[in-house]
């Protein structure tokens, strides 16, 4: 009786383990799930959030959307409201969901409607499903809705149906991650007759709607695709279920079929058959081949019809796995329990009943271990058009006349050691010699050979060892079952070491492969364009595979080989057209596949999650590359990962180059208010002041004329200003400056710098605290004196009048430490880490400024080889730190000249 290991994968049990502690930390997600709007989503949210309010959870409202239905409108009333965040964008206000406010409330329940909606600009996500998220991730609860076209997956499908491309969408993992999915369903009479009602949309709008999203065949449609969505959350749920539970037991609620592939030569009907049996059913299904220990050896023709087998499956939309195992019918019922499999089809044993009886049947072992499974056997032999015909028998590998000779030999060698041995140890002590030869011909052999060996070690130890000798015949009738367990142990031992063998080998085989595919995903990790990454793939590609490569990538949608990886082209120019096929169809040609299978390159396409990104072309250098399923399945993966590395590549590089014309935007934004207000108005200041002189001079007072004249003197000096950190920008970012420095003290500087501010900083009380031990400091003094200015002026700006402003230094080893502290507002969490990037203004409400002045200061200390941090001041408030180096100051000579 043929026994199961039922033990838990360790690693599968960590996984679930960790994925249980996890969600131990984190709030529930539960989804209202609907085929469109007006099904009544945002109602049964509220709906529940009122049971759960009444059963005494905090229910607050962070979001909800009623588009004016009354029914919905009175559902919401009465829980409590998170108040919206008004948001400025061109020009107008738009209410928006508060996270942070949501985060500092953390109710037990929050309800966010709308999932799939896109936050306005300047939001911290771009997209509502991240609010929620984080709000998940933070630990609290959190009730939200989606219609199905916002699913990602289903948005090219949606598009062809209703011929609306709908641009809101939502990943389907946030849907999958959702603890609770709840089907908010209507059929399509009723959700028209509630769209004439004006309950879903208003009138002037509902008559658009009517004539083009909410057509009947449109809501049917969507209603499938939601009903099937459900369908299959809840069956991905039950499988969870069954696997957390460790229930063995299949649970057919939903037929899924399971095809064996094998070595007979009727396995393309039997893949035909099931997808007719598939087909009729509505069912998914899989084609499963096994492979077994010594299908190594198995000749190129078998091999190649298993291939071709399965890839016949995938023609038929079916899915393919390749499974390892000793025993067929372990493997296939461990695989289709654990994936819910209802119906397995193999062929009808074709073998008379006594090779059946004797050497075991797949059909036979199915139906004793497969329990609740349906086994359903098929004639191959009765497929109709298209059947292969059989072969008398598949065709064995030829096993070399010189291994029987080496297997001969160590038998000889066996019985060489026996025969001095033979006086002194008794008959059933030798045999353990001859085991010993077996074990170490099936080490190294074929069961083939180890079989025979077993044979002659048997005859050997007969004539040899058991008298009387030299002679076949026994004296004592016991030794025949000698002979019987001895024969029966070296097979035994032979047929397990041959197996021991062959499976280290394949262990040491994928280990191999999974060494080059971790060291190929990794070195196209470090590459930084998608060319190079290009490059480097088609490069490791043609080392794991020993074989020509290269990569093609698209040029304005075309394939040629002038945008190639390599030098010079691996297949002929002719070839290009086979290239473009393959990009345009999403499927490998060439080489050793069933479309242009003349060729002489292999072409796949390179995809993972988006569109086709390039074409991995390579020329074979043997037949197995493209006829071994697990050979092609390998190259297959790396072209994967191959792709994955690309599109990650470009998806940076686009993240980058919106991220610099976002900087762009800004910088333009802030040059354009510093051109519309910060120099407009001195200069509006200025032109108010001289027009007024110069109209009425004579008969001004003198004390206003000179209001006037102090007027124009100041917005002078602030226009001054201004463009001085313009320029000063401009020549510190281009290197043009030069430091003249020299021997100054820090406490000369600060004294310059609130002389040249007294009439700025005259509303505010200004305390220095500068010890006269501070060393003095090699430096540009007039740069530094700008630095100090810079940052006074800043504090000033935000520092209310009347408040403090401080400015301290400290010595400190090889270094002086200069500080001015303010009692404004500090700066918020986003604005730290860009107080020092130019044209940023970290608060605009009511400042004036370009957002140049700490930009320049960071600059004048980088020039100077010290560092700048900014923190928030205990109590409210801010505080700029700079370092400058202090070296020990050395006198110089008369004649020396300062460096």
């Amino acid at each position: 009786m043929p026994t199961t290991d039922n033990r838990p994968n360790p690693d599968e049990l960590l996984s679930r383990v960790q994925a249980v502690d996890a969600r131990q930390h984190r709030g529930r997600l539960k989804v209202f799930f609907g085929a469109s709007p007006g099904v009544g989503k945002t109602y049964a949210m509220l709906e529940a959030a009122r049971a759960r309010q009444a059963a005494g959870i905090d229910v607050v409202a962070g979001y909800v959307e009623t588009h004016g239905r009354a029914d919905t409108e009175a559902k919401s009333a009465g829980l409590n409201q998170l108040p919206r965040r008004m948001i400025s964008y061109k020009g107008a206000a738009l209410p928006e969901f508060d996270l942070d406010a949501a985060l500092a409330r953390r109710p037990g329940l929050l309800l966010v409607d709308e999932l799939a909606h896109a936050n306005a600009p300047g939001s911290r996500h771009a997209k509502r499903w991240q609010d929620v998220l984080e709000l998940v991730e933070s630990g609290i609860d959190v009730y939200s809705t989606l219609n199905v076209q916002h699913l990602e997956s289903l948005n090219d499908v949606v598009a062809q149906v209703t011929g609306i491309v709908v641009r809101e969408t939502v990943p389907d993992s946030v849907l999958d991650e959702a603890d609770e999915i709840e089907l908010v369903d209507l059929p399509a009479p009723e959700l028209l007759k509630r769209l004439e009602e004006g309950k879903v949309y208003l009138p002037e709008q509902a008559g658009r709607a009517a004539h083009s999203f909410f057509r009947p065949g449109n809501l049917i449609a969507l209603r499938e695709m939601a009903l099937r969505r459900t369908a299959d959350r809840v069956d991905a749920q039950m499988r969870d279920y069954r696997r957390d539970h460790s229930i063995s037991a299949n649970w057919p609620v939903t037929e899924r079929l399971m095809v064996c592939v094998g070595r007979s030569p009727f396995s393309g009907q039997l893949v035909r058959a099931t997808a007719r049996l598939a087909a009729r059913l509505e069912a998914g299904w899989i084609a499963a081949y096994v492979e077994q220990p010594g299908a190594a050896a198995d000749p190129e023709p078998v091999r190649a019809r298993i291939l071709e087998a399965l890839r016949l499956a995938e023609q038929l939309g079916g899915k393919t796995v390749t499974l390892s195992g000793s025993r067929a019918a372990d493997a296939l019922l461990r695989y289709a329990r654990s994936n819910n499999v209802s119906k397995i089809v193999v062929g009808k044993p074709g073998e008379p009943l006594w090779r059946r009886l004797l050497r075991g049947s797949l059909v036979d072992e199915l139906l004793r271990d497969s329990g609740d499974i349906e086994i359903y056997a098929i004639h191959g032999g009765a497929a109709g058009e298209g059947a292969t015909p059989p072969s008398v028998s598949s065709p064995r590998p030829s096993t070399p006349t010189r291994a029987y000779w080496l297997a001969a030999a160590v038998v000889a060698l066996c019985t060489a050691l026996c025969l001095p041995l033979r006086p002194w140890l008794e008959p059933a002590n030798l045999v353990m010699v001859y085991l010993l030869g077996v074990v170490a011909v099936a080490f190294r052999f074929s069961w083939r050979i180890a079989f025979f060996t077993s044979l002659v070690s048997v005859a050997a130890f007969d004539y040899f060892c058991v008298p009387p000798y030299y002679t076949l015949a026994v004296a004592d009738y016991e030794y025949l079952v000698t002979f019987a367990v001895m024969l029966t142990v070296a097979l035994v031992v032979s047929s397990l070491t041959v197996r021991t063998r062959d499976q280290a080998a394949r262990a040491v085989d994928r280990e191999a492969r999974t060494q080059a595919l971790y060291g190929f995903t990794r070195e196209l990790a470090g590459q930084q364009r998608v060319f190079d990454v290009a490059t480097r793939a088609a490069e490791l590609t043609s080392e794991a595979f020993r074989c020509p490569t290269m990569i093609l990538l698209p040029e304005a949608g075309r394939i040629t080989f002038r945008r190639r990886t390599s030098t010079q082209p691996i297949a002929p120019l002719a070839e290009e057209g086979i290239a473009q096929w393959a990009f345009d169809h999403d499927q490998k040609a060439g080489h050793g596949t069933s479309t242009l299978s003349s060729a002489t390159a292999l072409y796949l396409p390179l995809k993972f999650s988006g569109p086709v990104v390039g074409i991995l072309a390579l020329v074979p250098a043997s037949p197995e590359l493209t006829s071994s399923p697990e050979q092609l399945n390998h190259l297959e993966i790396f072209a994967a990962q191959a792709a994955l590395a690309m599109e990650r590549t470009a998806q940076a590089a686009a993240v980058r180059d919106a991220e610099f014309r976002m900087r762009t935007e800004e910088m333009r934004s802030s040059l354009l208010s510093a051109v519309s207000h910060d120099l407009r108005t001195p200069l509006a200041s200025i032109t108010g002041a001289a027009t007024s002189l110069l109209d009425q001079g004579d008969r001004l007072l003198p004390e206003t004329r000179r209001e006037l004249l102090e007027s124009i003197a100041d917005e002078a000096e602030r226009l001054g200003r201004l463009v001085n950190n313009l320029l000063e920008m401009t020549r510190l970012e281009s290197g043009a400056i030069e430091l003249r420095r020299d021997w100054h003290s820090i406490e000369e500087i600060a004294g310059a710098t609130l002389r040249r501010l007294a009439k700025p900083l005259a509303h505010h009380v200004v305390k220095t605290s500068l010890p006269a031990t501070l060393p003095l400091v090699k430096v540009d003094d007039v740069l530094i004196e700008q630095l100090m200015t810079n940052l006074l002026e800043n504090a000033a700006k935000y520092t209310p009048p009347g408040c403090e402003i401080e400015i301290a230094a400290e010595a400190a080893p090889g270094s002086v430490v200069v500080e001015v502290r303010d009692r404004g507002p500090g700066f918020g969490d986003r604005d730290v880490n860009r107080l020092f990037e130019k044209f940023y203004r970290g608060r605009t409400d009511g400042a004036r400024g370009v957002g140049l002045g700490l930009a320049i200061a960071q600059a004048i200390v980088r020039a100077h080889r010290g560092e700048i941090s900014v923190l928030n001041r205990p109590g409210g408030g801010a505080t700029i730190r700079f370092t400058l180096p202090a070296p020990p100051m050395a006198i110089p000579k008369p004649e020396e000249e300062d460096a």
